[in-house]
C-alpha cells in the first residue's frame, strides 16, 4: 500500500522557519518517501505505507518536541501503478 502525507506544524513564522517546521521537514526528507515537496504552509510526501507512517510517528514525537504547538497531518491512500493497487477515492464509484 502507498499513502500520500500532507502536514504542516504551527506556530507560523513568516520570517524564520522555526525550530519544530525543520525538524519535521527533515525528518521526511529523511525517511527515503518519493515525491517530497515542502513549502512554508504545507509540505506532502508519498511512498510505502511502513515508510509514511514511521515518518509520521517521528514527525509528531520530534516536532511537539521541538516547540509545535500544532501538527496537522492528513493521511490518504493512493494508487500504486507498480502493484495494481487500489484506487484513491475508490469508494466515490458508482
Amino acid at each position: 500500500m502507498r499513502l500520500r502525507v500532507e502536514f504542516t506544524t504551527e506556530p507560523f513564522d513568516l520570517d524564520e522557519a522555526p525550530a519544530h517546521a525543520v525538524v519535521a521537514r527533515e525528518i521526511v526528507i529523511g525517511a527515503e518517501l518519493d515525491a517530497v515537496d515542502v513549502g512554508p504552509f504545507g509540505n506532502t510526501a508519498e511512498g510505502d505505507a511502513d515508510r509514511v507512517l514511521g515518518a509520521v510517528g517521528a514527525l509528531l514525537r520530534q516536532s511537539l518536541e521541538a516547540g509545535a504547538t500544532r501538527v496537522s497531518l492528513q493521511v490518504n491512500v493512493i494508487a500504486d501503478d507498480r502493484q495494481g493497487g487500489a484506487a484513491e477515492d475508490e469508494g466515490d464509484a458508482t
